[in-house]
């Protein structure tokens, strides 16, 4: 639930962060006050405390103050002033030097009304809304959480000040799940469980944000984009390959040297033919699939034609947003670009569904939801294009989505630059959303291009383009499965799908040949021949949280048969080994889920 969803949960947020101010003022008399607004899952405020360093005991005494003064009942008081007097108010009262630099910037931007809200002595300016009185805060469902660093007004040429972060709901049993959530984010965190399960790495001399796929890394790649191949295949795409690099000219064209710059890399400048022409990493595939699509003229019956591509793109994230696998520099995309006839996208969109949700059940995906992102009144100029374009792009989008029967919410201003687009929108651990996959409609790219397809009357037509992206890139889906399935993926795409145990080296023999048999049926399997003890054995792989163990003792040796034990499964099997082999190769096959995904209890 958004937060703005919840009026009484803003004003409870709102009001605590009122008497957090009100309980470090009376700790600390000399602090100057700066922000204090709700966020999603709590609250914070910004203090100047001088001098000061603020600790984690000093918290504890802050939280003991605030309950206090939720039980004193004070009433919340409104006022408002003209500026001269908000300002003769503000200073009669304690002056507050950032609050009196705020009023000037307001007033500067045309406010003309400036509010005030008081509770017991403490006094402060804001809009608002706050409960009646202190007594009705929840004092044992907020917790003072943590402490930052944060310049004035988010400018670093402004001075830190300290920033305290609080957590707030409306009951005890919601604060006490979302800190058992946060408990089991932090333990399934993917940038944890990427380096202890050697999945992805690192190194300064490389670069930031430009991730080194290890072996286990690369296994779980490799499968997710052979799955993809196989559905594209599936649903009628034809597979194309483009290089790295462009120059400029290409995105020029495209319109993203104008609209998108600050998030490309700087040029490279080459000499081509005695001239300096300006080469730059791509950012995106589409400009690249434009021009496979306008290699040769096209036929209305060649339409739709889908082009897909695992293309490798490069951004340039700013250096504080690059973290872990989600926000990188270099990224390998599962992309695709449809052309096709406007009476066409009806049909094809109903097919772009019936995918992704094939894709979504196979990876176990359950908790998504549908948005419409299109422009919005702010940024107006970050859309491309003429209104009327973009009018029949929205309206054709909207109407397939209520034809599909599929809920959605509307995303004002989350557009593409060139066209509007369905975000599914999926929630991590802590419930926060993430985009995953998008559909987006164009009919920028074909003016841009000049792209054509002759009609059934021999008349030369522009098609449309649908942008694709099931699977969003490999480095977002790969760091989102890695905590929705808190690092124990599927069988069929786990890095090891089996390990065999043998009890005592008397089972070596059966062991190797059983490896063998599965290496030869191109299953993931290691047999362990180390001297560890068998308990020692079987917390080690339960670490490396491998799908499947085998446990092979004398008895199954000589019966020719194995002890299965599933990774998050209590319960052991004793199956034949034909049997058993047989029923793993048909688990990879299709891909099967022995176990619900981390994500999909919560």
């Amino acid at each position: 639930m958004e937060l703005n969803d919840n009026p009484q949960l803003y004003k409870i947020r709102h009001s605590l962060a009122h008497v957090l101010a009100q309980a470090v003022q009376l700790k600390f008399p000399e602090v100057q006050l700066g922000f204090g607004p709700p966020i999603e899952h709590g609250f914070y405020y910004d203090f100047d405390f001088g001098a000061k360093t603020l600790s984690e005991a000093d918290l504890k005494d802050i939280e003991k103050a605030m309950k206090k003064i939720i039980g004193q009942n004070q009433n919340f008081e409104y006022f408002e002033y003209d500026y001269d007097g908000a300002v003769a108010f503000l200073n009669a009262h304690r002056g507050e030097p950032y609050k009196l630099e705020n009023l000037q910037k307001l007033r500067d931007q045309g406010v003309t009304v400036f509010t005030f809200y008081r509770n017991g002595k403490f006094l402060d300016v804001c809009e608002g809304p706050h409960v009646e009185r202190t007594a009705q805060l929840p004092a044992d469902a907020f917790k003072l959480d943590r402490i930052a660093g944060a310049y004035w007004l988010g400018s670093e040429k402004n001075k830190m000040l300290t920033r305290i972060y609080a957590l707030a709901f409306t009951t005890k049993e919601e604060l006490d799940a979302y800190l058992a959530r946060r408990k089991m984010a932090e333990e399934y965190d993917h940038k944890k469980l990427g380096k202890e399960l050697d999945i992805y790495h690192y190194e300064d001399i490389i670069g930031k944000g430009l991730p080194l796929w290890l072996p286990n890394g690369t296994v779980i790649r490799d499968e997710i984009q052979r799955y993809a191949v196989e559905m594209e295949f599936k649903y009628g795409y034809k597979r194309v390959a483009t290089p790295n690099i462009a120059k400029g000219d290409l995105y020029l064209r495209s319109q993203h040297l104008p609209a998108y710059k600050e998030s490309m890399f700087p040029p490279i400048v080459l000499e081509d033919d005695g001239q300096r022409t300006e080469y730059y990493l791509k950012p995106m595939n589409c400009p690249h699939h434009h021009l496979i699509y306008g290699a040769r003229m096209r036929s209305y019956r060649d339409l739709p034609l889908r082009l897909a591509e695992y293309g490798t793109c490069y951004r340039y994230e700013q250096s504080g947003e690059v973290s872990g696998l989600i926000r990188v520099r270099c990224m390998t995309m599962n992309d695709a670009h449809i052309y096709l006839r406007e009476n066409q996208f009806e049909e094809e969109f109903a097919k772009l569904l019936a995918m992704y949700q094939e894709f979504y059940k196979t990876f176990g995906l359950t908790e998504y939801r549908y948005r419409l992102s299109v422009r919005g009144e702010e940024n107006k100029d970050k859309f491309k294009g003429d209104a009327g374009m973009w009018d029949k792009a929205e309206a054709l989008l909207e109407k397939s989505l209520k034809d599909a029967g599929v809920t959605y919410f509307r995303g004002e201003g989350e557009a593409a630059f060139y066209g509007p687009k369905i975000d599914i929108q999926f929630r991590n651990l802590m419930g926060r959303e993430e985009t995953v996959s998008t559909i987006q409609v164009d009919f920028l790219s074909p003016q841009n291009f000049e792209l054509a397809y002759v009609d059934e009357h021999g008349q030369e037509q522009r098609p449309i383009i649908v942008h694709r992206a099931p699977l969003s890139t490999h480095e977002r889906f790969i760091s989102y499965l890695i905590e929705y399935y808190g690092g124990a993926f599927p069988t069929w795409c786990a890095p090891v799908q089996v390990v065999v145990i043998p009890v005592n080296d008397s089972c070596l023999e059966y062991g190797r040949a059983l490896v063998e048999e599965l290496h030869g049926s191109m299953v993931r399997a290691e047999l362990d021949e180390s001297d560890h003890s068998f308990n020692k054995k079987i917390r080690s792989h339960t670490m490396r949280k491998v799908p499947v163990m085998l446990i092979i003792g004398q008895k199954e040796v000589e019966e020719q048969k194995l002890t299965v034990r599933r990774y998050g499964i209590q319960e052991q099997q004793t199956l034949g080994r034909g049997e058993f082999v047989q029923g793993l190769l048909e688990e990879i096959k299709t891909r099967q889920m022995h176990r619900k995904a981390l994500g999909s209890m919560l």
